[in-house]
């Protein structure tokens, strides 16, 4: 009920008045029936700004830190998460990547729509980065469609470290569902899944054409912390 009241009432128009976001492709997310929502992820508004423009009710898998942070703007963070059913994920290990997997085919297997976000973490400079299988072996064992997604425009909005959004153009293009039926019963191959996700990234990067780099978000943020090295920016070209 909470989740309507904010699309619907409280921070939905506040979004869409400030954003004007403009929406491509809407019509290749299903009206009905199970699918995940893959998109890049550039801004902690894309969490906001992709539910406010769907038709439907999508369920994230987001990450446990939003839900546990200190503070004022922690406790608010945690209650805007919690009262929009998001699910909490933790990240660390392997049992824990098992964990989202179980979470995210029980909204499948409710026949809801599933976001998640494959390269993990959100591009500390803009540029997309290599996804995680996850969302491959959600998709195989479920057997559900993949809907690309671009979220265009959100890095400038609201950059890491950022906490007041700039009023900037923002673009959400969906692509159109990929299906991987060729694939079923072999979810346990690692070779199938890399080649599930590549595809799924392929798609993404079509979509936002942002440089791409084939590595983990999270390893090259850790390299460049441990060398001391400054975090570089690619922003996009002014939106046409």
């Amino acid at each position: 009920m909470f989740y309507h009241l904010l699309k619907y009432v409280l921070l939905g128009p506040l979004l869409r008045l400030a954003f004007r976001p403009r929406i491509e492709g809407l019509e290749h997310v299903p009206d009905s029936g199970p699918a995940i929502v893959a998109g890049n992820h550039l801004s902690f508004a894309d969490h906001f700004l992709m539910p406010a423009v769907l038709k439907r009710r999508i369920t994230f898998l987001a990450k446990a830190e939003y839900f546990t942070g200190p503070g004022v703007r922690g406790r608010l963070t945690a209650f805007f998460f919690r009262s929009a059913g998001q699910i909490p994920v933790d990240r660390s290990g392997k049992e824990a990547g098992q964990a989202a997997i179980r979470e995210g085919l029980g909204v499948l297997g409710r026949d809801e729509l599933l976001g998640i976000y494959p390269e993990g973490t959100r591009s500390h400079d803009g540029r997309l980065y290599k996804g995680k299988v996850g969302v491959a072996v959600m998709a195989l064992r479920a057997g559900v469609p993949v809907i690309p997604c671009a979220m265009i425009g959100t890095f400038e909005a609201q950059p890491p470290g950022k906490v007041i959004p700039n009023i900037h153009p923002v673009v959400i293009r969906f692509g159109e569902p990929l299906e991987f039926s060729r694939y079923a019963g072999m979810e346990n191959e690692k070779a199938v899944l890399r080649a599930v996700t590549d595809e799924i990234m392929y798609a993404i990067l079509s979509l936002s054409e942002q440089e791409y780099v084939d590595e983990y978000a999270a390893v090259v943020k850790a390299g460049q912390a441990a060398q001391g090295t400054k975090e570089r920016r690619f922003p996009r070209a002014p939106l046409s």
